[in-house]
């Protein structure tokens, strides 16, 4: 069983008690969860074959009605969370410098159902540091039991919009002499990501190419082969609709990209057209369900 769906078990199981009034909010703490997970897949640093450390800080940005809803519960949601993180890195051989800690904060500029995830690197023997300004960090979180390296400096919270979701699997080791991942895409935009097992040249225009999917105003970059989009937390992005099935369609990247139906109840419709699979250009629209996925691309 996946770490998110046991996340989601657990909280499940105590939706008749102090959870009850989470569910009713428009962010779901599951996709809280994935979005974590997500966050600590893009920030991996690989300091040699054996050892990936990433992020042990985090903030949630939420909307004022989310926040609202959310925040009564805001230590222990924030404790399930850094356990589910934990439980996630223990499956993917990460590492972290010191204690899990997430921490949720309102952002009055985020609509109702959208958020945010911003992190950071703590060493366990630095002292929580002060908050950046307007922001407010109630202590909390769990100790993992992962070794730790020493006396590294804390990193500053970037300060970026929402991040695309990159691929869920962990990078393989870098080869001896490439020149180190970027800590953060650059301003503005999603990093420019080049897609192993598409069969694009590097160097040719089409592996500079940026690829995402817009869904209710949330970007999601399509970082690797596929994209398998569906309502189910084992998809690469989740769409929360009835009308979507568990693994409904996904995307194939290459010259040109295409979408393909994964024998969905509902089907696709790409661009006004009911159809099982289409190539897609910069600003299709799929609609699976009542849910409408724009595909965008752009040379970077």
């Amino acid at each position: 069983m996946g770490v998110l769906k046991r996340f989601e078990q657990r909280l499940e199981g105590m939706v008749n008690g102090t959870f009850a009034k989470v569910f009713k909010s428009e962010v779901q703490p599951v996709e809280i969860a994935g979005a974590l997970q997500r966050e600590c897949d893009n920030n991996a640093t690989i300091w040699n074959r054996d050892r990936t450390v990433v992020p042990n800080d985090f903030i949630v940005e939420l909307s004022a009605p989310d926040y609202e809803r959310l925040s009564p519960y805001a230590v222990q949601l924030g404790d399930e969370l850094a356990g589910m993180v934990k439980d996630y890195a223990k499956q993917q051989r990460y590492t972290f410098m010191g204690t899990i800690k997430v921490h949720l904060e309102r952002a009055d500029d985020l609509d109702t159902g959208l958020y945010r995830v911003r992190s950071r690197t703590l060493a366990a023997s630095e002292s929580q540091p002060q908050a950046p300004q307007g922001h407010q960090q109630p202590g909390r979180g769990q100790q993992p039991s992962y070794q730790q390296p020493a006396q590294p400096a804390p990193q500053a919270y970037p300060s970026r919009p929402a991040r695309p979701a990159p691929d869920r699997h962990a990078a393989p080791p870098r080869p001896a002499g490439m020149p180190p991942m970027p800590a953060a895409p650059p301003p503005g935009g999603a990093a420019v990501t080049r897609l192993p097992g598409t069969g694009v040249p590097a160097g040719s225009p089409a592996a500079n190419t940026r690829r995402w999917v817009e869904i209710n105003g949330t970007r999601h970059q399509i970082s690797r082969a596929t994209l398998v989009l569906g309502r189910s937390t084992e998809a690469d992005v989740r769409v929360d609709d009835p009308g979507v099935s568990r693994k409904h369609c996904e995307i194939r990247v290459g010259t040109p990209s295409v979408v393909q139906d994964l024998g969905s109840t509902n089907g696709i419709v790409v661009d006004g057209q009911h159809t099982t699979r289409a190539t897609l250009r910069d600003g299709s629209r799929i609609v699976v369900g009542s849910t409408t996925i724009v595909y965008r691309q752009a040379e970077g």
